[in-house]
Order: structure tokens, then C-alpha cells, then sequence
């Protein structure tokens, strides 16, 4: 796209063209006349190159002028290009890694196996937000707190395991944990994704009175359920036989989770196995868009130099002819 940011100054060319057709005309009109008596004698004789040359100091001056004004005028040659803007979401990640993890009614592997590589995918599906990890059993503590290096975060998610944390299953307090993290954030949603497969039972914070103060920090939490129904297989290291697999009873505490989830304005999920676990994950993902805003604009470059430069090199080359050899003898 191309305009003029100054186009009163295109005036000019308007006035250096009248001027060069004046020029010519009132020339025309002034041509002298000479009597002879042989007109053949003056047809022998031929006109000078110099002669032929005399409008050649005008011309330039137009020139110039035309090209002055065309700089003056301020050319601009413009593209188009796009600002892109996104506000991102403020994610936790709170994982469970008490001993009931251990079970493997997510074959081939255990719960926290299982749920690490769905995290591993969620993580790396987002894109501009700042996402944590806290992991908790008889307590909690933050993994890695909120970032935009996922390559880092990643990195702290491989080292969680077993054994970090004395056993035990400390929801209340692992929500507290989280709404902590959240709590000088100033991105427009901020979510927490709490998996856990057990019930509240160590802590000194009530798993409700925690999602009561994250509500009132506009933080929302998505509480999600692991294990099939039933009794799970769970894996026991015996000195003599090896391992071997005992059977426990879940113990998901459902009610709870859901009202943490309703109380927040989030949404409770139950995994039964890896497919629904991923899936859901997914379902979060989608919820929780970052908003990404597109504004288009028109960026101008200046041209005004190239013109610039031309029309100062015409009306140099008039001043350099007009002084020399084009110069009027008095």
C-alpha cells in the first residue's frame, strides 16, 4: 500500500508543470525573425547542438522541483502485519503420592506412573501459561512453582515419586498449598487441577474450608477421582517370595471431591483408567483457553529519501549547467 502523508505539498508539481509549458510557449513567441535576401543561404546552415540543447536548464529545474515536492509530500510504502497478544492461564497441578498410588489398576502401571505421563501431555498441549506442581501425601510442598519454562517443569515432574513425603493423604492441606501459589496472580483465570485417589486424613486444614478460601481468590478447582471400582491390585516387596500382589479397597472420597469442585466453580471427574484419565485432562484443556488476541495494523515506511535524493541531484546538475556551459553572457 502506498500514500502520501503530506499530499498538499503535490501542489508544487501542478505549479512546475504551468510553469515549463509557460516557459515553452512564451519562447515560441518570442522567436526573433531575421530578413535575408537568399533564403537558401540560411538554409545551409545547420543548427548548433548548443542550440538544441537550451531547454535543458528548465527541464532540470522542473525536475527538481517535482521530485522536491514528491519528498515533501512524505511517500510511504506500507504493509500489513498483525499483533498478537494472549493472556494466559494460571494452572497448579496438585498430585497425590501417597502409597495408595502404588496400585496398578492402571495397567501396565501404578496411579502416579500413569498420571504423570497424562500431566506430561496436558503440560506440553498449553501454550503462554504459567503452570506449578504441588505434590502432597501426609503433607505438601510446591514441586515447582509457577512458570513459563515447561522444559523445567517437566524436569521436576520426572523426579517426583514415592517416599518424598512421610505416607499419608492431605487434601485440605495440598488445596491450601496450591490457592498459596495463586495468590499474588494477576492472570485472569486461575485453576487448580487436584488428582488424588484417597481421603482426607492427615493435615491440620479441612479439605472444604480450603476450597471456601480459594473461592473467595477467584481460583478454580478441578478435582479428579483415580481408580476403577473396587478393589485394586497393589504391589508388596516380600523378603522371601519377591513381589507379590495383595488386593485393596478403594477409597476415593467422592462426596468431598465434588464439593470441593462445586464450591469453586470447577467440575469433579472420576478416571477409571488411563484412556479416561488422559481424556480428561483434555476436557480441562479445552475448558481453560488461553485467550489469544489478533490485531491487525498497517506498518509505513518512509520514502521520502529517494526522492529526496533525486530531486537534489536534478537541481544540483541545473546549477552545475547553468554556471557552466549554459550560461547566460550579460
Amino acid at each position: 500500500m502506498f500514500r502520501f502523508r503530506d499530499p498538499i505539498f503535490l501542489t508544487f508539481i501542478i505549479v512546475a508543470i504551468g510553469l515549463l509549458v509557460y516557459y515553452f510557449k512564451v519562447k515560441r513567441a518570442k522567436t526573433a525573425t531575421i530578413r535575408y535576401s537568399d533564403v537558401g543561404l540560411v538554409r545551409r546552415v545547420k543548427t548548433s547542438f548548443r542550440l538544441k540543447e537550451r531547454h535543458v536548464v528548465p527541464v532540470l529545474r522542473v525536475l527538481a522541483i517535482v521530485f522536491l515536492a514528491l519528498a515533501l509530500a512524505r511517500p510511504q510504502g506500507g504493509r500489513k502485519g498483525q499483533e498478537i497478544s494472549s493472556e494466559g492461564v494460571d494452572i497448579v497441578l496438585v498430585l497425590d503420592i501417597s502409597g495408595s498410588m502404588r496400585a496398578e489398576d492402571f495397567k501396565p502401571q501404578n496411579r502416579l506412573h500413569v498420571a504423570k505421563e497424562v500431566i506430561k501431555d496436558f503440560i506440553e498441549d498449553r501454550h503462554g501459561d504459567r503452570i506449578g506442581l504441588v505434590v502432597f501425601s501426609r503433607q505438601s510442598f510446591t514441586q515447582c512453582p509457577l512458570t513459563l519454562d515447561y522444559g523445567v517443569l517437566l524436569n521436576f515432574l520426572d523426579k517426583v515419586d514415592f517416599g518424598m513425603i512421610e505416607d499419608g493423604t492431605a487434601i485440605g492441606l495440598s488445596i491450601a498449598n496450591a490457592v498459596n501459589r495463586l495468590r499474588e496472580s494477576d492472570a485472569k483465570s486461575k485453576v487448580v487441577i487436584l488428582l488424588s485417589d484417597g481421603r482426607n486424613n492427615a493435615g491440620e486444614i479441612d479439605p472444604l474450608t480450603a476450597a471456601q478460601v480459594a473461592k473467595t481468590m477467584n481460583v478454580k478447582i478441578y478435582t479428579i477421582g483415580a481408580g476403577k471400582p473396587g478393589n485394586a491390585p497393589y504391589p508388596v516387596d516380600d523378603p522371601i517370595f519377591g513381589r507379590r500382589y495383595i488386593y485393596i479397597e478403594n477409597e476415593i472420597d467422592e462426596p468431598t471431591l465434588r464439593q470441593i469442585a462445586q464450591i469453586t466453580g470447577g467440575e469433579y471427574f472420576r478416571a477409571k483408567d488411563e484412556e479416561a484419565l488422559a481424556q480428561i485432562y483434555q476436557q480441562i484443556s479445552g475448558m481453560e483457553k488461553t485467550e489469544i488476541k489478533v490485531k491487525e495494523y498497517l506498518q509505513y515506511n518512509e520514502l521520502f529519501s529517494r526522492f529526496a535524493i533525486v530531486g537534489l541531484l536534478f537541481l544540483a546538475i541545473e546549477i552545475v549547467l547553468a554556471n557552466t556551459r549554459y550560461r547566460k553572457i550579460p
